[in-house]
């Protein structure tokens, strides 16, 4: 479960409180006692600019701590030795769950790597970036369907090939029926984007709520059965769980709309690939958007790559891609820092 204090600023002494933001969990706060830094490394491996630089050093320095900055692919097992607090990605490979490890703030909204036994040792917080993603990813997404609707990928192999050929037919999200598996941050953001253009959308959550711009119902995954033959285009932006691992598998993709399209900017593992590309090979999906897959990175030799109606990218929608998300994400870090420091809650903490 994660939980969220949104504007932690002013929420000193809120003790709770439920919020809809990416991956449409539960969301609380929970207060901690004042974090004495005395003594103690804060490793932060943000791209961050000169301005950030140096509002994380004052932050730290002032607590009487010592910040340390290497960005996230360089940072060794050697680096992690003797860390209180860890901002950003940092491997979990490299972790081997450390006894000083106080409290790592990821950078991205994922954070089930994680949790994998060993990463992290029981004494650890955990919070994550979640909500600061939806711009970013949704945009990307959306560029993606718009892509398949109107063919220009096929456009664009054309032009590699040197060949003017009209691809036929396209189709367009006005009036269509779009179905959003994950209605938080991302969900939201996506929905917005397709309702602009006249879709009817559809957002599915763990509980049911009222729906309200840009969803015209919202459901509850219960109903997905119902849900899936109505749909011109399925979105997922699930996270990664027992529940969801999967899930889109062959009778999935049997129980869409003939011609749909298929979009996951989620986890890879929500989809079974062979099921995926047995959608797409017979016909019954008129496309799939993939900027996840199953497995990553995906093998060079994998026949989805072959696929005309997929689009494949590498999980890069939110990696540091757009200045503007990149900001927001180290500016909550900042102010997750300066939480932890005082005593207040955290925003996106995770319980484990």
């Amino acid at each position: 479960m994660l939980l969220s204090a949104p504007g932690t600023r002013f929420l000193r002494g809120v003790l709770s409180l439920v919020a809809q933001c990416g991956g449409d969990e539960e969301r609380e706060v929970c207060a901690m006692g004042q974090v004495d830094l005395t003594g103690k490394t804060v490793l932060v491996t943000l791209p961050v600019i000169d301005e950030e630089r140096a509002a994380f050093t004052a932050v730290v320095e002032d607590a009487g701590g010592t910040v340390v900055f290497k960005r996230e692919p360089l940072v060794e097992e050697s680096d992690i030795e003797g860390v209180s607090v860890a901002i950003g990605n940092v491997p979990a490979p490299r972790l081997h769950a450390p006894v000083e490890l106080e409290w790592l703030q990821t950078s991205s909204a994922g954070y089930d790597h994680y949790l994998a036994p060993g990463v992290l040792g029981p004494q650890t917080l955990l919070s994550c970036a979640s909500g600061t993603y939806g711009q970013a990813v949704s945009e990307h997404l959306f560029a993606q369907l718009l892509c398949l609707m109107k063919k220009l990928h096929l456009y664009r192999d054309n032009q590699r090939k040197n060949y003017w050929h009209d691809e036929g037919y396209v189709t367009t999200p006005a009036g269509a029926n779009v179905l959003v598996l994950g209605a938080g941050d991302i969900g939201t953001c996506f929905a917005r984007l397709v309702a602009a253009m006249g879709a009817h959308v559809t957002g599915v959550r763990r509980r049911v709520v009222e729906p309200s711009y840009p969803y015209e119902r919202m459901a509850t995954m219960d109903e997905l059965s119902q849900l899936l033959p109505q749909a011109d285009v399925v979105v997922c932006v699930l996270p990664s769980t027992p529940e969801t691992q999967g899930m889109a598998n062959a009778a999935f993709f049997a129980q869409m709309k003939d011609g749909a399209y298929f979009v996951n900017g989620g986890r890879g593992d929500f989809v079974v690939s062979e099921d995926l590309l047995a959608a797409l090979e017979t016909g019954k999906l008129a496309g799939a958007a993939l900027e996840v897959t199953n497995p990553e990175p995906l093998p060079a030799d994998h026949p989805l790559w072959q696929q005309p109606n997929a689009l494949i990218t590498p999980h890069i929608s939110g990696f540091w891609h757009l200045p503007a998300q990149t900001r927001q994400t180290i500016a909550l870090c900042l102010d997750n820092l300066r939480s932890y420091i005082a005593g207040e809650p955290l925003t996106n903490q995770v319980t484990r």
